[in-house]
Protein backbone atom coordinates (compact mmCIF):
# COMPACT_ATOMS: atom_id res chain seq x y z
CA UNK A 1 0.00 0.00 0.00
CA UNK A 2 1.03 3.38 -0.99
CA UNK A 3 0.45 6.13 1.89
CA UNK A 4 0.91 9.91 2.09
CA UNK A 5 0.65 12.20 5.29
CA UNK A 6 -0.07 15.96 4.42
CA UNK A 7 1.02 17.88 6.99
CA UNK A 8 -1.19 21.25 6.50
CA UNK A 9 0.33 24.20 8.52
CA UNK A 10 1.04 27.62 8.43
CA UNK A 11 4.73 28.98 8.74
CA UNK A 12 5.64 29.95 12.44
CA UNK A 13 5.57 33.79 11.82
CA UNK A 14 5.51 35.87 14.45
CA UNK A 15 2.06 37.54 15.17
CA UNK A 16 0.77 35.55 11.90
CA UNK A 17 0.65 31.95 13.96
CA UNK A 18 -1.17 31.22 17.24
CA UNK A 19 -2.21 34.52 17.99
CA UNK A 20 -5.35 33.25 20.36
CA UNK A 21 -2.36 32.84 22.74
CA UNK A 22 -1.69 36.46 22.97
CA UNK A 23 -1.33 38.22 24.97
CA UNK A 24 -0.23 34.98 27.43
CA UNK A 25 2.41 34.27 25.02
CA UNK A 26 4.61 37.12 22.69
CA UNK A 27 4.06 36.79 18.80
CA UNK A 28 8.02 35.75 18.86
CA UNK A 29 6.94 32.48 22.01
CA UNK A 30 3.73 32.18 19.73
CA UNK A 31 5.62 31.59 16.51
CA UNK A 32 8.47 29.29 18.84
CA UNK A 33 5.87 27.42 20.21
CA UNK A 34 3.96 26.19 17.06
CA UNK A 35 7.87 25.38 15.77
CA UNK A 36 8.19 23.13 18.59
CA UNK A 37 4.68 21.58 17.52
CA UNK A 38 5.95 21.10 14.27
CA UNK A 39 9.70 19.61 15.21
CA UNK A 40 7.44 17.11 17.66
CA UNK A 41 4.93 16.61 14.35
CA UNK A 42 7.95 15.82 11.92
CA UNK A 43 9.68 13.50 14.28
CA UNK A 44 6.54 11.09 14.59
CA UNK A 45 5.26 11.52 10.65
CA UNK A 46 8.95 10.11 10.02
CA UNK A 47 8.45 6.97 11.90
CA UNK A 48 6.18 5.36 9.49
CA UNK A 49 6.24 4.15 6.16
CA UNK A 50 4.84 7.50 4.35
CA UNK A 51 5.61 9.69 2.12
CA UNK A 52 5.68 13.29 3.68
CA UNK A 53 4.11 16.16 1.73
CA UNK A 54 4.33 19.92 3.46
CA UNK A 55 1.48 22.39 2.32
CA UNK A 56 1.75 25.19 3.65
CA UNK A 57 1.24 29.05 4.02
CA UNK A 58 2.87 32.07 3.41
CA UNK A 59 4.41 31.53 0.19
CA UNK A 60 7.53 32.27 1.42
CA UNK A 61 7.75 29.68 4.52
CA UNK A 62 9.60 27.00 2.23
CA UNK A 63 12.75 27.45 3.39
CA UNK A 64 12.17 27.45 6.94
CA UNK A 65 10.01 24.59 6.72
CA UNK A 66 12.76 22.78 5.22
CA UNK A 67 15.10 22.82 8.43
CA UNK A 68 12.05 21.19 9.84
CA UNK A 69 11.18 18.76 7.82
CA UNK A 70 13.91 17.07 6.17
CA UNK A 71 12.66 13.78 5.11
CA UNK A 72 9.35 15.72 3.22
CA UNK A 73 8.84 14.65 -0.24
CA UNK A 74 7.22 17.67 -1.48
CA UNK A 75 6.53 21.19 -0.59
CA UNK A 76 2.99 22.16 -1.32
CA UNK A 77 1.56 25.98 -1.66
CA UNK A 78 -1.71 26.16 -0.36
CA UNK A 79 -3.77 27.24 -3.02
CA UNK A 80 -8.05 27.80 -2.84
CA UNK A 81 -10.24 30.91 -0.54
CA UNK A 82 -11.40 29.11 2.19
CA UNK A 83 -9.79 26.55 4.56
CA UNK A 84 -11.94 24.10 4.02
CA UNK A 85 -10.95 24.34 0.14
CA UNK A 86 -7.14 24.55 0.86
CA UNK A 87 -7.54 21.15 2.86
CA UNK A 88 -9.63 19.43 -0.49
CA UNK A 89 -7.33 20.83 -3.00
CA UNK A 90 -4.07 19.40 -1.07
CA UNK A 91 -5.70 16.20 -0.52
CA UNK A 92 -7.17 15.91 -4.58
CA UNK A 93 -3.48 16.54 -5.46
CA UNK A 94 -1.51 14.15 -3.73
CA UNK A 95 -4.25 11.59 -4.38
CA UNK A 96 -3.79 12.00 -8.25
CA UNK A 97 0.13 11.79 -7.67
CA UNK A 98 -1.22 7.55 -7.20
CA UNK A 99 -1.23 7.29 -3.35
CA UNK A 100 -3.81 4.35 -2.50
CA UNK A 101 -4.94 6.65 0.68
CA UNK A 102 -3.93 10.24 2.47
CA UNK A 103 -3.93 11.33 5.85
CA UNK A 104 -4.13 15.53 6.39
CA UNK A 105 -3.27 16.52 9.78
CA UNK A 106 -3.28 19.76 11.41
CA UNK A 107 -0.10 20.99 13.55
CA UNK A 108 -1.85 22.44 16.83
CA UNK A 109 -1.38 18.56 18.43
CA UNK A 110 1.63 17.72 19.55
CA UNK A 111 0.48 14.77 21.09
CA UNK A 112 -0.14 13.52 18.11
CA UNK A 113 1.82 9.78 17.38
CA UNK A 114 2.76 7.55 14.58
CA UNK A 115 0.38 5.27 15.83
CA UNK A 116 -2.41 7.47 15.33
CA UNK A 117 -0.98 8.04 11.65
CA UNK A 118 -0.64 4.11 11.01
CA UNK A 119 -3.80 3.51 13.02
CA UNK A 120 -6.03 5.63 10.21
CA UNK A 121 -4.22 4.33 7.36
CA UNK A 122 -5.26 0.76 8.50
CA UNK A 123 -8.81 2.02 9.31
CA UNK A 124 -8.96 3.52 5.73
CA UNK A 125 -8.56 -0.19 4.55
CA UNK A 126 -12.16 -0.91 5.98
CA UNK A 127 -13.75 3.23 5.89
CA UNK A 128 -14.40 5.61 3.54
CA UNK A 129 -13.43 8.45 5.52
CA UNK A 130 -11.15 8.65 8.79
CA UNK A 131 -11.05 11.34 11.07
CA UNK A 132 -9.44 12.60 14.31
CA UNK A 133 -11.28 14.04 16.69
CA UNK A 134 -11.01 16.66 18.61
CA UNK A 135 -11.16 17.41 22.60
CA UNK A 136 -13.55 20.84 21.58
CA UNK A 137 -15.59 18.73 18.47
CA UNK A 138 -13.68 20.03 15.55
CA UNK A 139 -10.86 17.41 14.09
CA UNK A 140 -6.50 17.33 13.95
CA UNK A 141 -6.78 14.27 11.22
CA UNK A 142 -8.97 13.66 7.70
CA UNK A 143 -8.16 10.68 5.56
CA UNK A 144 -9.92 9.42 2.35
CA UNK A 145 -8.90 7.36 -0.44
CA UNK A 146 -10.38 8.83 -3.08
CA UNK A 147 -10.77 12.70 -3.07
CA UNK A 148 -14.85 13.62 -1.32
CA UNK A 149 -15.44 17.28 -1.80
CA UNK A 150 -18.39 17.14 0.65
CA UNK A 151 -16.04 16.78 3.66
CA UNK A 152 -15.27 20.75 3.22
CA UNK A 153 -18.43 21.93 2.26
CA UNK A 154 -20.49 24.00 4.10
CA UNK A 155 -18.57 24.17 7.16
CA UNK A 156 -18.05 26.89 10.12
CA UNK A 157 -14.07 26.15 10.87
CA UNK A 158 -13.48 26.94 14.25
CA UNK A 159 -16.89 27.05 15.98
CA UNK A 160 -18.22 24.03 18.07
CA UNK A 161 -19.91 21.00 16.38
CA UNK A 162 -17.33 21.33 13.22
CA UNK A 163 -17.08 17.12 13.12
CA UNK A 164 -20.93 16.69 13.52
CA UNK A 165 -21.57 19.19 10.87
CA UNK A 166 -18.87 17.18 8.61
CA UNK A 167 -20.07 13.58 9.42
CA UNK A 168 -23.57 13.75 8.99
CA UNK A 169 -24.05 15.02 5.13
CA UNK A 170 -21.09 11.99 5.11
CA UNK A 171 -23.33 9.42 6.83
CA UNK A 172 -26.45 10.47 4.39
CA UNK A 173 -24.32 9.43 1.65
CA UNK A 174 -23.77 5.98 2.68
CA UNK A 175 -19.93 6.80 3.26
CA UNK A 176 -18.78 4.89 6.33
CA UNK A 177 -16.47 6.68 8.54
CA UNK A 178 -13.66 5.45 11.28
CA UNK A 179 -11.96 7.51 14.11
CA UNK A 180 -8.13 7.46 15.57
CA UNK A 181 -8.04 8.31 19.41
CA UNK A 182 -9.20 11.85 20.59
CA UNK A 183 -6.67 14.66 21.14
CA UNK A 184 -6.41 17.86 22.25
CA UNK A 185 -5.23 20.65 19.98
CA UNK A 186 -4.04 23.72 21.36
CA UNK A 187 -5.54 27.03 20.55
CA UNK A 188 -5.25 29.07 24.10
CA UNK A 189 -3.64 29.44 27.55
CA UNK A 190 -6.72 27.03 28.89
CA UNK A 191 -5.04 24.19 26.45
CA UNK A 192 -1.47 25.11 27.51
CA UNK A 193 -2.42 24.40 31.18
CA UNK A 194 -3.96 21.32 30.16
CA UNK A 195 -1.08 20.26 28.43
CA UNK A 196 1.37 21.12 31.50
CA UNK A 197 -1.44 19.18 33.80
CA UNK A 198 -0.85 16.08 31.91
CA UNK A 199 3.05 16.53 31.58
CA UNK A 200 2.93 15.60 35.35
CA UNK A 201 0.92 12.37 34.53
CA UNK A 202 2.74 11.60 31.62
CA UNK A 203 6.44 12.05 32.05
CA UNK A 204 7.32 11.11 28.09
CA UNK A 205 5.63 14.46 27.27
CA UNK A 206 7.94 16.15 29.22
CA UNK A 207 10.98 15.23 27.12
CA UNK A 208 9.02 16.10 23.78
CA UNK A 209 10.08 19.84 21.85
CA UNK A 210 6.39 21.12 22.98
CA UNK A 211 7.13 19.62 26.38
CA UNK A 212 9.92 21.11 27.38
CA UNK A 213 9.69 24.63 25.97
CA UNK A 214 6.06 24.71 27.86
CA UNK A 215 8.14 23.86 31.23
CA UNK A 216 10.71 26.30 30.32
CA UNK A 217 8.24 29.16 29.70
CA UNK A 218 6.04 28.74 32.97
CA UNK A 219 5.42 32.27 34.33
CA UNK A 220 5.51 33.08 38.18
CA UNK A 221 3.92 35.46 40.11
CA UNK A 222 5.25 35.92 43.78
CA UNK A 223 2.72 37.60 45.98
CA UNK A 224 3.47 39.10 49.26
CA UNK A 225 1.17 40.47 51.97
CA UNK A 226 2.38 43.28 53.74
CA UNK A 227 1.35 45.23 56.75
CA UNK A 228 3.42 47.81 58.56
CA UNK A 229 6.53 46.29 57.81
CA UNK A 230 9.12 49.74 57.37
CA UNK A 231 11.54 47.17 59.66
CA UNK A 232 11.53 44.00 56.96
CA UNK A 233 11.15 46.05 53.44
CA UNK A 234 13.89 46.68 52.37
CA UNK A 235 15.64 43.57 53.02
CA UNK A 236 12.45 41.81 51.07
CA UNK A 237 13.53 44.73 48.15
CA UNK A 238 16.87 43.87 48.05
CA UNK A 239 15.82 40.46 47.27
CA UNK A 240 13.06 41.07 44.70
CA UNK A 241 15.08 43.27 42.99
CA UNK A 242 16.99 40.79 41.90
CA UNK A 243 13.95 38.94 40.11
CA UNK A 244 12.07 41.81 38.36
CA UNK A 245 11.60 40.81 34.84
CA UNK A 246 11.96 37.35 35.04
CA UNK A 247 8.55 37.12 36.94
CA UNK A 248 6.29 38.78 38.19
CA UNK A 249 6.08 40.91 41.91
CA UNK A 250 3.32 41.90 43.02
CA UNK A 251 3.20 43.46 47.12
CA UNK A 252 -0.29 43.76 48.76
CA UNK A 253 -0.78 46.00 51.42
CA UNK A 254 -3.11 45.34 54.22
CA UNK A 255 -3.43 49.06 55.23
CA UNK A 256 -0.14 50.11 56.70
CA UNK A 257 0.14 52.82 59.61
CA UNK A 258 3.37 53.07 59.00
CA UNK A 259 6.17 53.65 56.73
CA UNK A 260 6.03 51.29 54.61
CA UNK A 261 4.38 52.27 51.46
CA UNK A 262 6.66 55.45 51.00
CA UNK A 263 9.34 52.75 51.51
CA UNK A 264 8.46 50.81 48.32
CA UNK A 265 10.79 51.66 45.43
CA UNK A 266 9.52 52.20 41.49
CA UNK A 267 9.03 49.28 39.58
CA UNK A 268 6.83 47.06 42.06
CA UNK A 269 3.40 46.66 41.68
CA UNK A 270 1.61 47.45 44.73
CA UNK A 271 -2.21 46.60 45.48
CA UNK A 272 -4.52 47.90 48.60
CA UNK A 273 -6.69 45.22 49.98
CA UNK A 274 -8.40 44.69 53.18
CA UNK A 275 -6.18 44.04 56.39
CA UNK A 276 -6.09 40.05 57.04
CA UNK A 277 -3.35 38.34 54.96
CA UNK A 278 -5.71 35.61 53.57
CA UNK A 279 -7.66 39.11 51.74
CA UNK A 280 -4.11 40.20 50.69
CA UNK A 281 -3.06 36.83 49.23
CA UNK A 282 -6.73 36.18 47.32
CA UNK A 283 -6.51 39.50 46.12
CA UNK A 284 -2.77 39.14 44.64
CA UNK A 285 -3.81 36.00 42.97
CA UNK A 286 -6.96 37.12 41.38
CA UNK A 287 -4.58 40.54 39.92
CA UNK A 288 -1.69 38.40 39.05
CA UNK A 289 -1.17 36.62 35.80
CA UNK A 290 1.56 33.96 36.58
CA UNK A 291 0.64 30.01 35.60
CA UNK A 292 2.27 29.47 39.14
CA UNK A 293 1.58 31.36 42.15
CA UNK A 294 4.50 31.92 45.24
CA UNK A 295 3.36 33.37 48.16
CA UNK A 296 5.87 34.92 50.02
CA UNK A 297 6.33 35.86 53.46
CA UNK A 298 7.86 39.65 53.80
CA UNK A 299 10.38 38.23 56.45
CA UNK A 300 11.77 35.55 54.47
CA UNK A 301 14.69 35.19 52.84
CA UNK A 302 15.17 33.01 49.27
CA UNK A 303 17.62 30.80 48.24
CA UNK A 304 19.86 31.56 45.40
CA UNK A 305 17.74 30.38 42.50
CA UNK A 306 14.18 30.59 43.70
CA UNK A 307 12.15 30.23 40.47
CA UNK A 308 14.07 27.66 39.10
CA UNK A 309 13.73 25.92 41.78
CA UNK A 310 10.05 26.33 41.93
CA UNK A 311 9.83 25.48 38.27
CA UNK A 312 11.73 22.05 39.09
CA UNK A 313 8.74 20.94 41.65
CA UNK A 314 6.28 22.16 39.70
CA UNK A 315 7.10 19.74 36.73
CA UNK A 316 6.04 16.78 39.14
CA UNK A 317 3.31 18.31 41.25
CA UNK A 318 0.59 21.06 41.64
CA UNK A 319 1.52 22.58 44.71
CA UNK A 320 4.70 22.76 47.09
CA UNK A 321 7.05 24.71 49.11
CA UNK A 322 10.37 25.15 50.46
CA UNK A 323 12.20 23.51 53.74
CA UNK A 324 12.51 26.31 55.90
CA UNK A 325 15.75 27.07 58.30
CA UNK A 326 15.85 29.92 60.98
CA UNK A 327 19.69 31.69 60.97
CA UNK A 328 19.65 30.84 64.71
CA UNK A 329 22.27 28.22 65.78
CA UNK A 330 19.90 27.72 68.84
CA UNK A 331 19.13 23.90 69.37
CA UNK A 332 15.39 24.77 70.11
CA UNK A 333 15.76 26.64 66.92
CA UNK A 334 17.47 23.33 65.33
CA UNK A 335 14.62 21.23 66.30
CA UNK A 336 11.77 23.31 65.07
CA UNK A 337 13.16 23.33 61.68
CA UNK A 338 13.79 19.34 61.54
CA UNK A 339 9.99 19.14 62.84
CA UNK A 340 8.60 21.65 60.74
CA UNK A 341 10.06 19.89 57.09
CA UNK A 342 9.30 16.78 58.36
CA UNK A 343 5.57 17.79 58.98
CA UNK A 344 5.53 18.34 54.98
CA UNK A 345 6.70 15.00 53.96
CA UNK A 346 4.55 13.00 57.02
CA UNK A 347 1.36 14.90 57.18
CA UNK A 348 1.35 16.57 53.95
CA UNK A 349 0.71 19.99 55.64
CA UNK A 350 2.73 22.95 55.18
CA UNK A 351 2.49 26.62 56.49
CA UNK A 352 2.54 30.21 55.01
CA UNK A 353 6.58 30.90 56.03
CA UNK A 354 7.80 27.85 54.31
CA UNK A 355 6.95 29.51 50.93
CA UNK A 356 3.77 28.06 49.32
CA UNK A 357 3.63 27.97 45.77
CA UNK A 358 1.02 26.34 43.53
CA UNK A 359 -0.74 26.25 39.89
CA UNK A 360 -2.50 28.98 39.28
CA UNK A 361 -5.23 26.40 38.60
CA UNK A 362 -5.43 24.49 41.83
CA UNK A 363 -4.97 27.22 43.91
CA UNK A 364 -8.67 28.43 42.62
CA UNK A 365 -10.05 24.79 42.02
CA UNK A 366 -8.99 24.29 45.98
CA UNK A 367 -11.13 27.80 46.87
CA UNK A 368 -7.90 30.42 47.82
CA UNK A 369 -7.25 30.75 50.91
CA UNK A 370 -10.16 30.54 53.35
CA UNK A 371 -11.03 33.56 54.95
CA UNK A 372 -10.10 33.45 58.32
CA UNK A 373 -8.43 35.72 61.04
CA UNK A 374 -5.43 32.97 61.20
CA UNK A 375 -4.26 29.45 60.44
CA UNK A 376 -5.50 30.55 56.72
CA UNK A 377 -2.39 28.41 55.72
CA UNK A 378 -3.02 25.63 57.61
CA UNK A 379 -6.79 25.15 56.65
CA UNK A 380 -5.30 25.49 52.95
CA UNK A 381 -2.75 23.07 53.43
CA UNK A 382 -5.60 20.83 54.77
CA UNK A 383 -7.61 21.12 51.69
CA UNK A 384 -5.10 20.29 49.67
CA UNK A 385 -4.61 17.29 51.61
CA UNK A 386 -8.13 16.16 51.39
CA UNK A 387 -8.11 16.86 47.64
CA UNK A 388 -5.79 14.13 47.58
CA UNK A 389 -2.89 16.89 46.48
CA UNK A 390 0.37 15.37 46.39
CA UNK A 391 3.40 17.95 48.19
CA UNK A 392 6.55 18.54 46.60
CA UNK A 393 9.68 20.25 48.46
CA UNK A 394 11.97 22.38 46.97
CA UNK A 395 15.79 21.45 47.22
CA UNK A 396 16.84 24.38 49.79
CA UNK A 397 15.17 26.04 52.71
CA UNK A 398 13.93 29.15 53.19
CA UNK A 399 15.21 31.28 56.21
CA UNK A 400 12.12 32.86 58.22
CA UNK A 401 12.46 35.22 61.38
CA UNK A 402 12.58 33.73 64.54
CA UNK A 403 10.87 36.93 65.66
CA UNK A 404 7.49 35.09 67.56
CA UNK A 405 10.10 33.27 69.73
CA UNK A 406 11.60 34.13 72.81
CA UNK A 407 15.20 34.15 73.01
CA UNK A 408 15.39 31.81 76.39
CA UNK A 409 14.81 27.49 75.83
CA UNK A 410 12.12 27.53 78.17
CA UNK A 411 9.46 30.48 77.24
CA UNK A 412 10.57 29.15 73.78
CA UNK A 413 9.12 25.63 74.50
CA UNK A 414 6.48 26.79 75.88
CA UNK A 415 5.41 28.82 71.96
CA UNK A 416 5.44 25.85 70.47
CA UNK A 417 3.44 24.07 72.60
CA UNK A 418 0.95 26.57 72.78
CA UNK A 419 1.26 26.75 68.54
CA UNK A 420 0.63 23.01 68.65
CA UNK A 421 -2.40 23.33 71.37
CA UNK A 422 -3.73 25.87 69.04
CA UNK A 423 -3.72 24.05 65.91
CA UNK A 424 -5.62 20.96 67.62
CA UNK A 425 -8.01 23.38 69.08
CA UNK A 426 -8.96 24.51 65.39
CA UNK A 427 -9.22 20.85 64.55
CA UNK A 428 -11.59 20.04 66.84
CA UNK A 429 -13.82 22.96 65.68
CA UNK A 430 -13.11 25.63 68.45
CA UNK A 431 -14.20 29.22 66.97
CA UNK A 432 -11.71 30.50 65.10
CA UNK A 433 -12.00 33.95 66.69
CA UNK A 434 -11.02 32.11 70.29
CA UNK A 435 -7.72 31.02 69.14
CA UNK A 436 -7.15 34.14 67.25
CA UNK A 437 -7.57 36.04 70.67
CA UNK A 438 -5.44 33.28 72.07
CA UNK A 439 -2.91 33.92 69.29
CA UNK A 440 -2.42 37.20 69.87
CA UNK A 441 -1.40 36.32 73.58
CA UNK A 442 1.46 34.00 71.57
CA UNK A 443 2.57 36.42 69.81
Amino acid sequence: MKWAVIVFTRVPIPGQTKTRMMPYFSPEECAKLHENFLKDIAQECEKINADIFVCYTPEKGKAYLEKLFRKAKEYISQTGEGLGERMYQAIEYVLEKGYDSCVLIGTDIPELKCSDLEYAFRLLDVNDVVFGPTVDEGYYLVGMKRPVCEVFEKKTYGTGNVLEQTVQPLQEMGLTIGYVRRLQDMDDRDDITAYRSRMRRQKLLQNTHTGRYLLKKQKISIIVPIYNEETTIEKLQEQLENLQGKCEIILVDGGSTDATLSMIRPGFKVLHSEKGRANQMNLGAKESTGDILFFLHSDSELPKRPLEEIKAVIKDHEAGCFGIAFHSRQFFMWTCRVISNHRIKDRKVMFGDQGIFITRELFFKAGMFPALPIMEDYQFSLTLKEMGVKLGIARHRIYTSDRRFPKKVIPQLKVMWKMNRLRKMYRDGVPIETISKLYKDVR
